[in-house]
């Protein structure tokens, strides 16, 4: 889950995009000139914000520049201008990533998803880097993951899925996210991580009713944490 703030003067345009990316468990706020948007960031924490160029008040190139002044919050560029150059220019000035009006829902998903991670990924420990987590230690280069130093005899997706939660302590990881980074897949099936994630529960002696590092949050996705 992601809190997301959505900037687009088209109110149906607007409507749909947030109502489509609050039914994928994000908390969104839709508005529609420049002026909102820099007083919603002013106020509030975003993850990303997905910006229109178009906007009735300020351009959303100006609008970019004055948000890269005040956050680094990740900006994507919703736009119905295809020159590459300007594309380009955007990109210099903080976009991190822009779609070309007209598209769809599901496409402004992937891109969020996609930056999310990119996001994310700036602050976790490198995927060969050795991680510990309360009691729990898990060497990437070596294939070993340990409990209060007791060896655990993990399957090689039960190790990939451990390790992938590890570097990322206290983080929310979707369903999505995990098909797509531990299975490689884009669609799937949420059984198969629910079977893997109770199999992984019982090596490491808890279950989903009494979890001490595997939490769980319904309808949005799990999060590894030390016990507290």
């Amino acid at each position: 889950m992601a809190s997301v703030l959505v900037v687009e003067d088209d109110q149906s345009v607007r409507s749909a995009l947030v109502r489509h990316l609050t039914g994928a468990s994000h908390a969104v706020r839709g508005v529609g000139t420049a002026l909102e948007a820099l007083r919603e960031v002013d106020r509030h924490r975003f993850d990303v914000v997905v910006l229109d160029l178009g906007l009735p008040d300020l351009d959303g190139a100006e609008a970019l520049k004055v948000l890269r002044g005040t956050t680094d919050v990740p900006v994507i560029i919703a736009t119905a201008r295809d020159d590459e150059a300007e594309v380009v220019r955007l990109l210099n000035d903080g976009a991190d990533d822009h779609l070309t009006k007209p598209f769809s829902a599901e496409h402004l998903s992937a891109r969020i998803a996609a930056v999310l991670r990119r996001a994310r990924g700036a602050g976790e420990a490198p995927a060969d880097t050795a991680v510990r987590v309360g009691g729990l230690a898990v060497d990437p280069l070596r294939r070993r993951a340990e409990l209060d130093g007791r060896t655990l005899d993990l399957t090689r997706r039960e190790f990939d899925l451990l390790a992938f939660l590890a570097r990322r302590p206290g983080v929310v990881v979707s369903r999505r996210e995990l098909l797509a980074e531990v299975w490689q897949q884009e669609y799937g099936d949420d059984q198969t991580i629910d079977v893997h994630l109770s199999w992984l529960r019982r090596k490491l002696g808890e279950t989903a009713a009494s979890p001490r590092y595997l939490h769980t949050l319904r309808g949005v996705g799990v999060k590894l944490e030390p016990p507290r």
